[in-house]
């Protein structure tokens, strides 16, 4: 098949399923059979590309698209270290060859800058699993470039970056699934359900916990390998490059993709209030059913490193207001997890991996006043969220691209579950109390604190040259 006459096949394909899975396709599966274009159909699965090769997407985005390859195929990867690059396309290669045989798939296209890759229209969807300060710039330019989007938690470094791909998604009507994959996960959504119900009454306290990271970090400059340095570095300022202020660099292929020390540098990220609390605010949004709105009043303290290259937050603890009078706490004091504490009962909910609080008596992911909650037999009640099928995030994802209907983490829920834990952060820094106003999402005269919801983007880099570009 010649490259135009590809290009008309992918167009008719998406003709045709638009049409199938339109509002008025009442008869047609979410999922169209392989058997409508034939199984081996080329033109019938979703060609998927990886931005960003690092810890996350081997452990979350590129096993769960390629335990899907009925559905969705990755056609190209994209990273900035050369050595990074060369593992993604040998991960996804071998995968496809275990399964599909050594002449079942096409080779995977490799990518330095993904901005190039993008260009590709035979290019569907792109999974974004870079550092946070990467994360809003590519998301927009695949939305604008007609591309859906799997997109890892926290959706942005700001409150004004995520503004920016909220509202950029919403103008190109793309698919946009954040990966806050609890939402997909059976016990979060049942307790969701079940608070939403009212089977605990009117919930007066969330309890949230999570971890803190550890002060430390070499500051001495090296010379980089294997890596676009200023690339990588993207918007945020030019400072020397170390090994602890971006990722492991080790012939042990374990070992190279441990935590990376960006994750505790403030120049790319919040610290764990966003790393973790992304997770956890997101799901007591969802229980709360303020989704599309935060809090009214945030009030919070933290211990901030005095020496070494890693400078986010130490211990901490948050209280953050609702307008309906509900408190939020965030604390490192707390089990990992969170707690709904109601007038007539609770529920604590956490990852099946996680232990339940001391002196419970589940050994599994949930908790409750009432032990009937747990049960899975006794009816959650009246309200029903979205359920991802299979209870897979990633799969909740291509089916929402197959069939154009919101996915469980749109970009506008990510954005304001986000934006909860970076005002909480501002009120780290701050230490004073903040009002807030969800809707037009500034503070409340208070000038100081409106200016830590942007940073100063450096050229050519940066979110705010392709809104005003």
């Amino acid at each position: 098949m010649n490259t135009q006459s590809h290009l008309d096949s992918r167009a008719t394909r998406r003709t045709v399923l638009r049409a199938m899975l339109g509002v008025g396709a009442i008869g047609f599966p979410t999922i169209v059979p392989s058997r409508v274009f034939g199984s081996s159909a080329p033109s019938n699965l979703i060609h998927v590309a990886q931005i960003g090769c690092g810890r996350i997407a081997r452990t979350s985005e590129m096993p769960g698209v390629l335990r899907h390859a009925d559905l969705a195929r990755f056609v190209a990867v994209c990273d900035l270290d050369d050595v990074r690059l060369a593992d993604g396309k040998t991960m996804i290669e071998e995968s496809y060859a275990r399964r599909l045989g050594a002449e079942g798939y096409a080779k995977v296209k490799t990518y330095h800058d993904y901005r190039e890759m993008l260009k590709d229209p035979a290019i569907d969807a792109v999974c974004i699993s870079t550092p946070d300060h990467w994360h809003a710039q590519p998301a927009i330019e695949a939305v604008l470039a007609g591309k859906d989007v799997y997109l890892q938690k926290p959706t942005s470094l700001t409150v004004h970056e995520g503004r920016q791909v909220a509202d950029a998604v919403k103008k190109t009507g793309q698919i946009l699934q954040i990966g806050s994959q609890q939402r997909s996960d059976p016990q979060f959504l049942r307790t969701c359900e079940l608070v939403r119900s009212g089977k605990i009454g009117k919930v007066v306290r969330v309890e949230i916990g999570l971890p803190i990271d550890p002060a430390g970090g070499d500051p001495t400059p090296t010379p980089p390998s294997n890596l676009d340095y200023d690339m990588w570095l993207g918007s945020t300022p030019l400072v020397p490059y170390t090994l602890d202020r971006v990722h492991p660099q080790t012939p042990d292929i374990k070992k190279r993709y441990d935590r990376p020390g960006w994750l505790r540098c403030e120049q790319f990220g919040a610290g764990m209030i966003t790393g973790w609390g992304a997770h956890h605010v997101d799901i007591a949004h969802w229980g709360l059913g303020v989704e599309h709105s935060g809090p009214v009043e945030v009030h919070a303290t933290a211990e901030f490193p005095k020496a070494g290259l890693w400078d986010v937050h130490g211990p901490y603890h948050v209280e953050a207001r609702y307008a309906d009078g509900a408190l939020m706490v965030i604390s490192d004091k707390l089990p990992n997890g969170v707690k709904f504490i109601g007038e007539d009962g609770w529920i604590w909910v956490t990852r099946g991996s996680y232990p339940v609080p001391a002196g419970t008596n589940q050994t599994k992911s949930m908790d409750a006043s009432d032990p009937r909650l747990v049960d899975p037999t006794t009816p959650t009640g009246s309200v029903k969220l979205h359920a991802s099928p299979k209870h897979d995030h990633h799969l909740d994802w291509l089916t929402s691209i197959r069939t154009r209907a919101e996915p469980a983490a749109p970009a506008e829920v990510g954005h304001r579950s986000n934006s909860a834990c970076l005002i909480a952060h501002i009120a780290m820094k701050t230490g004073r109390t903040l009002k807030w106003d969800p809707t037009a999402e500034r503070f409340i005269n208070d000038p100081e604190a409106d200016k830590m919801l942007h940073r100063p983007q450096r050229s050519p880099y940066g979110t705010d040259a392709l809104a005003t570009g």
